[in-house]
């Protein structure tokens, strides 16, 4: 659907899934989240329920694989997040070995293009736990800028979260300078 130098961003497809319940099982990948491991069940209707939201809005957290071999490393890509209902965030979600490669930031500042230029959203979220400093710098990297901290509900449970946002206008001066 998207690429980017390095990534194809694309809907799921069923050889995917081994890959995202690990992915969604990894106690690191959780550490940062919160909350707990995900079954492999919870983890393929997540990815059903991706394919569900691209399919009627074009908004979805979809596939990430790396073009040079094809693999599989996490999801990425834009949603309503249910506590913020009117925005369009933008999410990921790596599989830990593929931590600390820049994948995460490549596949937002994807995201963040097709969200601006083709469905011309006016603003763009970032939602995470207080806790998780990968996420926060890849936010910053993206030019997203604090906005709040809340406590929200995501998926049954409740956390203490910090909101950044990057308008259309800043992306567009971000990319043109």
């Amino acid at each position: 659907m998207l690429t980017t130098s390095r990534l194809l961003l694309r809907t799921y497809r069923r050889d995917d899934l081994p890959a995202f319940a690990a992915l969604n099982a990894d106690p690191l990948v959780y550490e940062q989240l919160g909350g707990q491991p995900l079954s492999r069940e919870h983890s393929d209707e997540i990815a059903e329920w991706a394919e569900e939201c691209f399919e009627k809005d074009r908004l979805g957290l979809l596939a990430v694989e790396r073009r040079s071999d094809g693999e599989y490393l996490g999801m990425c890509g834009l949603h309503h997040q249910e506590s913020f209902p009117d925005d369009v965030e933008v999410a990921w979600r790596f599989a830990s070995p593929h931590w600390g490669h820049g994948y995460a930031t490549e596949a937002a500042q994807g995201w963040l293009g097709y969200g601006f230029a083709v469905l011309e959203v006016p603003k763009i979220i970032s939602i995470t736990d207080l806790d998780n400093t990968r996420s926060l710098a890849v936010m910053r990297r993206l030019g997203m800028t604090f906005v709040e901290q809340t406590t929200m509900v995501d998926d049954g449970l409740t956390f203490d979260a910090v909101v950044y946002a990057l308008t259309a206008d800043q992306w567009r001066t971000r990319i043109a300078g």
